[in-house]
């Protein structure tokens, strides 16, 4: 099999650096509309923290019996920056050992730690969702408040719309570029 070429190396290399701005830009998002709100509000996720409008958020969401949001209830934000830095390591050193199975590994990795956030997320979306408290000011039978995992819904009279931030698209565009470079590979070693 042929050692990768110096672009793909490059484009690899690129890719996965870009995550570094991972750290520096919100991955998720989550904006609620209603009439009362009609600017939004909205509460942004990164890999270590949230932030946005996430005290106003919880203040309403207590009315109808859900959780209050802390950033201590995610053990995720202690090692999500870990587990990226890992991401970019195994991408600069996919690209040093110009190997087209590594390639396919590294995009494998990229694949199934993108499945593992979004049900971690839905998962805890699911579990705010529905453990409503019985003590809630407002109770409406069999409704449940989960948060879309991607794109809209309407939860009582507020529209809520998850999409991911700058951040996300990052991993976004780096599984783009892996998918590309193995096309091209693979094309071209023919």
């Amino acid at each position: 099999m042929k050692p990768l070429k110096n672009v793909s190396r490059i484009l690899i290399a690129a890719g996965s650096l870009l995550l570094i701005a991972t750290f520096f830009l919100p991955i998720w998002k989550i904006d609620l509309w209603a009439p009362q709100y009609p600017e939004g509000l909205s509460m942004q996720i990164w890999l270590y923290k949230l932030t946005g409008q996430v005290e106003i958020i919880n203040g309403l969401n207590h009315y109808i019996g859900m959780a209050h949001i802390k950033e201590e209830m995610f053990p995720e934000f202690k090692i999500l920056p870990y587990f990226v830095a890992g991401i970019i390591i195994l991408g600069l050193i996919t690209a040093f050992l110009k190997n087209r199975k590594i390639l396919i590994g590294y995009l494998l990795v990229l694949v199934l730690a993108g499945c593992a956030a979004l049900y971690d997320y839905w998962k805890w979306g699911y579990e705010y969702g529905h453990n409503l408290s019985d003590e809630a000011a407002i109770k409406v039978p069999g409704m449940t408040y989960q948060p879309p995992l991607i794109g809209y819904k309407e939860l009582l009279n507020f529209g809520a719309y998850s999409v991911p931030d700058i951040g996300g698209w990052m991993f976004v565009v780096l599984g783009a570029i892996l998918i590309g470079v193995l096309f091209f590979e693979t094309k071209t070693n023919k």
